[in-house]
């Protein structure tokens, strides 16, 4: 959900890489339905193992409570986004969790361009 929020919102201001220290096999469909609610289909998209080589690209790094299984990089910038887990909830429950995203991609993206 960030990643596909920030994407939006940043309109090509900003790259933007998606990776989870243990990702699902496929996007929950409820997370699908709230993400439609917005105009945003992330029904393509796959979840995809976190790698060195993606946190060594970055300048900005969002974890979402990934602890040691996250690389760390002396100059990168680190923030850890405490977030309920949205997986097995519903699309009810899901809505403030992607609310809660929406509103922390926005400061994010005010500081960062």
């Amino acid at each position: 959900m960030a990643a596909a929020l920030l994407d939006h919102h940043a309109q090509g201001t900003v790259a933007v890489r998606s990776a989870g220290s243990a990702p699902a096999d496929e996007v929950n469909p409820a997370v699908v339905e709230v993400m439609n609610e917005l105009g945003l289909d992330v029904s393509r998209e796959f979840p995809t193992k976190l790698t060195t080589d993606d946190v060594a690209a970055s300048d900005v790094v969002i974890t979402m409570g990934c602890g040691d299984a996250c690389p760390v990089f002396p100059g990168k910038r680190y923030l850890d986004w405490q977030l309920d887990d949205p997986a097995g909830r519903t699309a009810e429950q899901i809505r403030p969790i992607r609310d809660d995203i929406e509103a922390r991609v926005r400061r994010l993206l005010a500081e960062l361009v």
